[in-house]
């Protein structure tokens, strides 16, 4: 008779190996979930500090006040 695998490991006080390797996954997961966010809270400030610059500081940069608006306007996955 061949013994479950899975049932062998509950016998022994281990938790089955799916459960680690979907630990695993749903940490790499959250990771990747953070990183989207801290990318886009940058993004985010990034355009509205073009927004509190002046004219003469967006010329510097090479941007208009209209650039700085389009750019400030535009969707945060852009």
């Amino acid at each position: 008779m061949r013994t479950d695998h899975a049932a062998a490991q509950r016998l022994a006080g281990q938790p089955p190996a799916h459960t680690e390797t979907s630990l695993q996954a749903l940490h790499a997961q959250c990771i990747a979930a953070a990183r989207w966010i801290s990318r886009q809270m940058e993004k985010r400030r990034s355009r509205l500090a073009l927004l509190e610059m002046t004219d003469q500081q967006l010329k510097d940069i090479g941007l208009s006040r209209g650039e700085a608006y389009s750019e400030f306007r535009r969707r945060s996955w852009d």
